[in-house]
């Protein structure tokens, strides 16, 4: 029996059936998209397990020891705070952070190339879903004068590498390095002169970057310049850092004063991002007295040491530092020329395996597998700077961050 139909008509069926099953049948993704893809999993796999997050500790700093007696026709020197150095360290919140990933995953798996035109590090064609809005994302912010009234919004959802450290943070925007600690304008306040306040300030700033941005400290070495500003009549406080750096304990911890990591795990990443702001107000109820208030967050980038690959996974450490630093007017009360009076520190240390008393920052990885403390505080953004640090806040448990 023969066909029908004409032999040219037959060719163009079976030509279009084939192109029709070609253009319709799935495709291998292309070795980008399925590094994306298995990096994705991998870090959704690592928060879902609840393993390799950060953690808080948190440490009480000492009560008031007594004033130096002042030489004769001296009035009392400046007052001693009690010094409530309570510091935390918090886990990530892998269930919320976890929503991100899976909706990641399931871009990649729909849209290859949309999706790595997301993360950085040269994985796709640009650094964010729209080049414009990512150009203004990535704008500097003005300086911090005051403590904002909110958190930061969030950041484009980009994953931290070698190249762009601080993809997918707020810190993104931030100042680096000790540029970012800028001095109010010194006036005279409650009776102390300009010139002692401008002293002040300048110390504290001085020992701000020497306690937590000197490349030294950051990997272990000694904080000999931070330790060397202050009074020396501050003996039991002086004491109590020098005990805690050689033999760091539960109680007395010298990561709530000094950012200090173990070079043999990680190694810094890029600069340090900085952000806050100094103020200074009257010591009331006293004359001749005034205080230099630092409430600034430092972000540090790392990656595991030795390594120098860009794929290399980095991960963010995030400590913010309060500290109080007393001024008084030298003709009514003694003052320490050149040196800084602490009167209170206030600390708080996000993305951390939440041991205590170990000395260092031990920041943790998404691909870690180790068995850590399970969280068991409240929720926190590390990067919400319009809630005060508080000594009220030292609950001793683990808490969770939602963001590093």
């Amino acid at each position: 029996m023969s066909s029908s139909i004409p032999d040219d008509v037959w060719e163009k069926f079976v030509q279009d059936s084939e192109r029709d099953i070609r253009a319709s049948a799935p495709k291998e993704p292309s070795a980008r998209a399925r590094m994306v893809t298995e990096r994705l999993r991998t870090m959704d796999e690592a928060r879902a397990a609840g393993t390799g997050g950060g953690g808080k500790r948190r440490g009480r700093r000492k009560s008031a020891p007594a004033q130096p007696s002042p030489p004769e026709g001296w009035r009392t020197g400046p007052a001693w705070q009690d010094r409530d150095g309570r510091g935390s360290r918090r886990r990530r919140v892998w269930s919320a952070v976890g929503v991100v990933l899976a909706a990641a995953l399931a871009v990649v798996a729909v849209n290859p190339s949309a999706a790595l035109s997301w993360l950085p590090g040269g994985l796709g064609e640009g650094s964010g879903p729209s080049g414009g809005a990512q150009a203004a994302s990535d704008a500097p912010l003005a300086p911090e004068t005051a403590r904002p009234g909110t958190a930061p919004s969030a950041a484009p959802a980009d994953v931290p590498t070698r190249g762009k450290p601080f993809a997918g943070s707020p810190a993104a925007r931030w100042e680096s390095g000790a540029d970012a600690i800028r001095l109010p304008e010194a006036k005279a306040v409650n009776g102390v002169p300009a010139a002692r306040i401008e002293e002040a300030l300048k110390g504290t700033k001085e020992f701000l970057v020497a306690s937590n941005l000197d490349p030294a400290v950051l990997k272990g070495a000694r904080p000999t310049k931070a330790l060397d500003l202050v009074d020396p009549a501050e003996k039991d406080y002086l004491a109590d850092l020098r005990v805690g750096l050689r033999e760091p304990t539960v109680k007395n911890d010298p990561v709530w004063t000094f950012t200090r990591f173990d070079p043999d795990e990680v190694e810094l990443v890029g600069d340090v991002r900085v952000r806050g702001h100094m103020t200074v107000e009257a010591r009331r109820a006293t004359a001749g007295k005034a205080v230099v208030k630092a409430d600034y967050t430092f972000v540090y980038a790392v990656a595991r040491a030795g390594g120098d690959d860009a794929g290399d996974e980095v991960t963010r450490a995030v400590v913010r530092r309060s500290i109080e630093v007393e001024a008084v007017d030298p003709a009514r009360f003694r003052a320490g020329e050149g040196h800084i009076w602490v009167a209170a520190t206030d600390s708080e240390i996000s993305n951390d395996d939440c041991r205590e008393g170990d000395g260092v920052i031990r920041p943790q990885f998404f691909a870690d597998r180790r068995t850590g403390p399970e969280p068991s505080g409240e929720a926190r953004d590390p990067y919400d700077r319009s809630r005060e640090l508080t000594g009220a806040e030292d609950d001793g448990e683990c808490g969770v961050v939602t963001r590093t």
